[in-house]
C-alpha cells in the first residue's frame, strides 16, 4: 500500500509538472500578446498625438478663416449699403423727372387752345409776309 502511495504521488508529481508546463506555454503566450498589444497601443498615441496636432492646426486655420470671412462680411455689408444709396438716389431723380415730365405734359394739354391759336397767328403773319414780299418783287419788277 505505501507503493501504491508512492505512485499516487509520482502521478500527482508528474500531473503537476505536465500543469506547470502548460501554464508557463499559456503564460508565455499571453505575454507576448501582452507586448503586441503594447506596441501597437504606443503606435495609435503616437498617431493620436499627430492627429491632434494638426487637428489643433486646422481649427486655428479655421478659426482665422471665419474672422476673415466675418472681417469681409463686414466690408460688403457697408459696400451694399453705398450701392443701396446710389440705388435710392437714382430713385428719387427719376421721380424727380417723372414729376417734370408729368408738369410738362399738364401745361401742354392746359394751354393746348393757346398754342393753337398762336399758331394760326403764325401761319397768319407768314402768310402777309410772304404776299408783302410776292408785292415788292411786283413793284420793284423783279430787283429788289
Amino acid at each position: 500500500m505505501v507503493i501504491i502511495l508512492y505512485i499516487a504521488a509520482l502521478i500527482a508529481a508528474v500531473a503537476f509538472a505536465v500543469l506547470v508546463i502548460f501554464i508557463s506555454r499559456t503564460l508565455m503566450a499571453v505575454r507576448r500578446t501582452m507586448n503586441n498589444v503594447a506596441d501597437t497601443l504606443e503606435g495609435v498615441e503616437k498617431q493620436m498625438e499627430g492627429m491632434t496636432l494638426e487637428t489643433t492646426a486646422l481649427l486655428n486655420k479655421t478659426n482665422k478663416l471665419a474672422e476673415d470671412v466675418g472681417e469681409k462680411s463686414q466690408k460688403l455689408n457697408t459696400l451694399v449699403d453705398g450701392i443701396k444709396g446710389i440705388g435710392d438716389s437714382v430713385q428719387e431723380f427719376n421721380q424727380s423727372i417723372r414729376k417734370f415730365s408729368k408738369g410738362l405734359q399738364d401745361s401742354a394739354h392746359s394751354h393746348t387752345d393757346s398754342a393753337a391759336q398762336a399758331m394760326k397767328w403764325g401761319q397768319v403773319a407768314l402768310n402777309l409776309w410772304k404776299q408783302s414780299k410776292k408785292n415788292d418783287i411786283n413793284q420793284t419788277g423783279g430787283r429788289l
